[in-house]
């Protein structure tokens, strides 16, 4: 998340009004209202296993402009459905699109049951879940957890009355304590009426879960988009819902233990994913009694080390899923610059390099994330800070706007736009687009390939191999990171099986295990080929 400057806190008689306004509106009434059940009951279900599919992260704002206003909101998104369905992607995350104090990034949540003005009304969020749900797409929203805005009616009423209900629903001290730094600043912010703590910035003040009240809130309002048909959340930094001390300020057992019944309540509802972002100790918020999915974060740079054949993040990269959680969500980039830039940046655009790097990931277990803009080749902006990983979208080629709207877009375009948008990508068979679709389609054909186990990972110089398996369907995949020619002798095959090559879409070739369960095969310098058995009954 972005990290902005401090703004004063409001005068104490507007904290109070909005505060007053808070009490009347978030009031914990019946969830499932009529409107919401009806906008729910509209919606066509989706397929069983869909989270397993890839995801597109969409940051809205940046995304497309329906209305000429130069932001990026819900009915542009609606409308590029269709683009969307035919990548491949099984599911929307939506960088945050609620009301927000910053109205740009969205993490600093000023009304958690409210859709941002400038991305459009609740009617649009209903439709787009009705349109997503209808290309067999699932939604799930990012949600803001770990705190507030400062701006948000129940800190305003904190801020200015001790007495104040709210007042403990957040994390105050007499004084600032002394000795903390949190990545180089204090946490601590003084007011007339005592300091707060604030994992990221004063904007956003910490929410204090030690309060059971607060848990009861944010489980309401996790109710409250699960009735409308929401089909899961991302949560935001999880790792620092509570703090111990100046030393141990994150990933505490307590935090774990909340995001366990968390995701126990989104399960309640059936067919819906959660996946949380920890940046350290991920495989932990992996694991089933946890959040069940997590962003596997130091997975990116070893894919990309991978890509550029460094034999030792091949092996890396091979060896990571051996014991891994199930949940891993794997990516190359997203919207935090702290996570890695985009990465036609961190390949200087080497197309062969980024070819090989999407497939070493998509083909992989756990729910892979692409960040928009990944699958034409989308650089970064020539911005500074997290801006410049979230431009906006480039649909052509045009110098001004990119089509992205019909106004000059809020932010400045990718440095690449000229050439690296979807016009272009479209009209190239051997382009990064059609890559991603050829990828995806494969994926999404096969189950070995979507929710399949991983199997006997070898390496063999800048050549690796692994095998995927779903009931009777076996999958080898075989990547040369290197630039010459090399083969592998692969193991561990069902003998006797016949592999027919599925990937690249235009190969017609394949080979036959042998008794002994094995094969030579030979690829060309950075080429990916991918293949399929249907093993008899009773072997193995």
């Amino acid at each position: 998340m972005s990290r902005r400057p401090f703004v004063s806190p409001r005068p104490f008689l507007a904290g109070l009004f909005l505060a007053a306004l808070a009490i009347a509106g978030c009031a914990e009434a019946p969830m499932r209202t009529g409107r919401a059940a009806a906008a729910a009951s509209s919606l066509q279900p989706l397929p069983a296993g869909w989270q397993r599919g890839a995801f597109a992260e969409i940051y809205v704002r940046a995304y497309r402009d329906s209305d000429g206003d130069g932001i990026g909101d819900l009915r542009g998104l609606i409308q590029s459905l269709d683009y969307l369905a035919a990548l491949g992607v099984r599911g929307l995350w939506l960088m945050p699109v609620t009301a927000s104090q910053d109205h740009n990034h969205g993490y600093a949540t000023s009304d958690y049951r409210g859709i941002e003005p400038a991305y459009g009304s609740m009617a649009d969020f209903d439709e787009l879940l009705r349109q997503a749900h209808a290309r067999g797409m699932g939604v799930v929203m990012d949600y803001v957890i770990n705190h507030s805005a400062a701006e948000h009616p129940y800190f305003q009423q904190a801020l200015h009355d001790r007495t104040s209900p709210y007042r403990n629903w957040y994390v105050w001290s007499e004084a600032a304590p002394a000795g903390w730094s949190i990545w180089g600043h204090d946490p601590w912010t003084m007011t007339p009426t005592g300091a707060y703590f604030h994992v990221f910035s004063p904007t956003m003040p910490d929410f204090n879960f030690r309060e059971p009240a607060v848990e009861a809130f944010h489980a309401a309002n996790l109710r409250f988009w699960l009735d409308r048909g929401v089909d899961g959340f991302r949560f935001d930094a999880v790792t620092h819902l509570f703090e111990k001390d100046a030393k141990d300020w994150r990933d505490q057992p307590e935090s774990m233990a909340l995001m366990g019944r968390m995701r126990a309540l989104v399960d309640s509802y059936p067919n819906r994913y959660v996946v949380c972002e920890a940046t350290h100790q991920q495989r932990e918020y992996a694991s089933p009694a946890v959040c069940g999915n997590a962003f596997a974060m130091d997975l990116s740079k070893p894919l990309f080390d991978a890509a550029r054949g460094d034999p030792a993040a091949i092996r890396s990269v091979a060896d990571y899923f051996v014991d891994a959680p199930t949940g891993m969500a794997s990516m190359l980039s997203n919207h935090d610059l702290f996570a890695g830039d985009r990465a036609w940046n961190q390949l200087d655009g080497n197309i062969a390099q980024y070819k090989l790097a999407a497939a070493s990931y998509l083909l992989r277990p756990g729910t892979p994330f692409i960040l928009y803009g990944e699958e034409i080749g989308m650089a970064a902006a020539n911005l500074d800070g997290d801006s410049r990983v979230r431009a906006p979208m480039p649909w052509t080629a045009d110098p001004r706007t990119a089509a992205f709207s019909t106004a000059l877009p809020f932010r400045a375009l990718p440095a690449n736009a000229a050439t690296q948008n979807v016009a272009a990508e479209t009209q190239r068979p051997d382009g990064l687009l059609a890559w991603y679709r050829d990828l995806l389609r494969v994926r999404n054909a096969h189950p070995s390939l979507s929710v399949g186990s991983y199997l006997s990972p070898q390496v063999a110089g800048q050549v690796s191999a692994f095998q995927r398996s779903e009931g009777r369907e076996r999958s080898l995949v075989i990547v040369n990171d290197g630039l010459a020619e090399a083969g592998i002798e692969v193991a561990a095959l069902p003998p006797g099986a016949h592999f027919r090559q599925v990937f690249p879409g235009t190969a017609s070739g394949g080979f036959d295990a042998s008794r002994d369960g094995r094969a030579t095969r030979r690829l060309a310098g950075q080429t990916v080929q991918v293949f399929v058995a249907v093993v008899p009954a009773g072997a193995r």
